[in-house]
Formats: structure tokens, C-alpha cells, sequence
């Protein structure tokens, strides 16, 4: 399948100002889309989840699809589409959102999230959701599972290519490392792996508040292009996919510097709840995000 226009246009175009003003307007309206039906989502499943990480990948899953990948609800099925594997398992709720904010499935169905009998569930899946093509397992999983997508895409001759979305944590894992040395040895140019890192750090035994700071000198030395970007400003992720586009002979690492629960003051740099957020807290967060009375009320209402 030849790759179609970009849903929006490249933001090197020159004299296209105004169309990129456009765009990054709306790709900025995707993500606070799905930051609203994120927060709705888990207040409706009634167990814990992470708000704030979740909310961290709006910006990147909005410019993934919404602008980058090769994906369209009409072409689903194409064995020449761009893949996406989902190896941040938290950010399941806002992958939904984001997923029926560009018509691959139902708003009303994914705040159903968790629930018996649906589709949309903390783990996704591939069977039952055709929009993502490998859901997390295991941390650190998904790189190696995007690695293999990519060599057999190669195989085929394919122009097809697969992006992975990891968080700081699971990639430290020493399969991620494996896969890593597989991908760059075997010249996977159609593979772009995307870090997030922010500034909580998961575990004080495991000090991965210092860890940031190298994580592209690794990358490098495994041979990956690297490049770090703002996770939340959307003109840079946009370019630096479409750069990404263009290497050749060796896959892209993506550092995204994130925060968690941007967008919702009382969520940023937050630890992860031990509880499932109350309907006072999840009010708060949407109001933040300048949600009406009644579309909370709307959002929130499972009965």
C-alpha cells in the first residue's frame, strides 16, 4: 500500500505557517480529548490506575494517530499499514480515547473501559481491537515484539513501519537491551521505539532519577539514531517523527520528556493512587481541563 498524505501536513513545509497553526490546534484538541475520556474511563472502572502516567502519552498518542502513522479505520486490515505496539500498559485508557477521537471505535464504548464483556480492557488486544497491533505482557515486551514486526515487514518488502511506546522503567529491562542489539544489527529503519522519561522516579533502590540523563548515550552506542524531544509539544514531536522517516540503516529511539499528569495541576509529578480516584477528585480533574458541569456530569454518569 503507498503511503497516503499525512493526515496533516510535514511542519518543515515552508510558507504553511497557518496549516501548521491549524494542525497543532488540533492534534492539541485530541489530546485533551483524551485526557477527559482518560480520567472518565478509570473513574467509571472503579480500581486504581494510574491518572498521571496516563495522561503523560496524550500529546504522542494524538500525533501518532492523528498525523504519523499509516493507519485509517478504511484501511485496517491492510497488511502494509503502520503498526503500533503499546508496551506502556498505563496509557491503555488514553490509547482508547485517542483511538475513537479518530474514529477507529466508540467514545461511549471505550468509558467502558475495564468493564465485563468489553473490548477495552487495562491489557489491550490485538483480537479484539485492530487499531493497536501488540498490547503490553510483560515490562519490556513490546520493544521485542515491534523488533519482530519490523525484520518480517523487511522481509516483505514492505514500507510498512512499527513505533513501540515504552516508559522509563520497563526500559531498563534486559530484554529491552536484546531486542535493541537484534534491531540495530539487522538495520530496522522501519522501527521507532519511543521512551518516555520523566521526573518521578519509580524506585529509590533502582535510582532512575539520575538515570535520564544517559539514556541517549546508551541508545547511541547500541547504534540507534536518537533524538530527544518535549513529550507534550507537539510541533517537536511532529518533526521529529517525520525525521525519523528518513534515516536509513539503523532504527530511531524517541526520548519524550514527559510529566505526569500534564494538563491537570493537581496530578502533576504525582504518585500513583492506592485507591481508585473518587467522584469529588475525578469532578477536579476535569474541571481543570475546562470541561462543562454538564459534560463532567455526562462523562461520569455510568448508571
Amino acid at each position: 500500500m503507498p503511503r497516503p498524505p499525512m493526515r496533516l501536513m510535514k511542519s518543515e513545509r515552508p510558507n504553511a505557517e497557518p496549516a501548521v497553526s491549524k494542525i497543532e490546534s488540533g492534534l492539541t484538541t485530541a489530546a485533551r480529548f483524551a485526557r477527559c475520556h482518560a480520567i472518565a474511563a478509570i473513574y467509571r472502572a472503579r480500581r486504581r490506575g494510574d491518572v498521571g502516567a496516563a495522561l503523560a502519552s496524550a500529546e504522542l498518542l494524538a500525533c501518532l494517530y492523528g498525523a504519523e502513522l499509516n493507519l485509517w479505520p478504511s484501511t485496517i486490515a491492510d497488511p502494509h499499514r503502520d503498526r503500533f505496539v503499546l508496551s506502556k500498559g498505563d496509557a491503555a485508557p488514553t490509547l482508547y480515547a485517542i483511538a475513537a477521537h479518530y474514529g477507529f471505535c466508540d467514545a461511549k464504548e471505550v468509558l467502558g473501559f475495564c468493564k465485563f464483556g468489553s473490548r477495552f480492557q487495562i491489557v489491550p488486544r490485538e483480537e479484539s481491537l485492530a487499531f493497536i497491533a501488540s498490547g503490553p505482557a510483560s515490562p519490556g515486551e513490546g520493544l521485542s515484539v515491534a523488533m519482530g514486526m519490523g525484520l518480517g515487514l523487511k522481509l516483505q518488502k514492505s514500507g510498512a513501519r512499527v513505533y513501540a511506546l515504552l516508559d522509563q522503567a520497563e526500559a531498563q529491562a534486559g530484554e529491552v537491551w536484546e531486542a535493541a542489539i537484534c534491531a540495530a544489527r539487522q538495520g530496522l529503519d522501519n522501527l521507532c521505539a519511543i521512551v518516555e522519561v520523566n521526573r518521578r522516579p519509580y524506585s529509590d533502590v533502582a535510582d532512575v532519577a539520575s538515570w535520564p540523563e544517559s539514556i541517549a548515550a546508551k541508545w547511541r552506542a547500541f547504534e540507534w539514531a536518537v533524538a530527544e524531544v518535549d513529550g507534550h509539544d507537539i510541533a517537536q514531536i511532529l518533526s521529529v517523527f517525520r525525521r525519523a522517516g528518513t534515516v536509513k540503516n539503523r532504527p530511531t529511539l524517541v526520548v519524550a520528556h514527559t510529566v505526569r499528569g500534564h494538563g491537570v495541576p493537581a496530578l502533576i509529578d504525582a504518585s500513583p493512587a492506592h485507591a481508585p480516584p473518587t467522584l469529588a477528585q475525578s469532578q477536579d480533574w476535569l474541571a481543570s481541563l475546562g470541561v462543562s458541569l454538564k459534560e463532567i456530569a455526562e462523562l461520569l454518569d455510568d448508571a
